[in-house]
């Protein structure tokens, strides 16, 4: 992904509310599952980290993007914003 890309995804994204909060439990594998549920139906989605996980949002974006095969777009404190190209949303347009 460009700077440009991603500069066009934050701008986007910037309006967005976290769709998914992730709790103290860290990453579990429900969490994952609908992150990657969001993903596959809106493409660019924000998590919020709550303020009782100990697990730095860094580290979170980084295997949330491993596990759902997506992008990070930015982490500004505790929220993460992620994209995945939705082949199938593009193809119906």
């Amino acid at each position: 992904m460009t700077s440009k890309e991603r500069a066009a995804l934050r701008a986007q994204a910037h309006h967005l509310d976290p769709l998914i909060n992730v709790g103290k439990e860290s990453l579990t594998p429900e969490v994952t599952a609908a992150i990657d549920e969001a993903l596959e139906a809106r493409e660019l989605i924000k998590i919020g980290v709550l303020k009782n996980c100990f697990d730095d949002p860094r580290e979170i974006a980084e295997m949330v993007a491993v596990r759902t095969k997506s992008e990070v777009v930015q982490v500004m404190g505790k929220k993460i914003t992620l994209y995945r190209y939705n082949k199938k949303k593009h193809k119906e347009k």
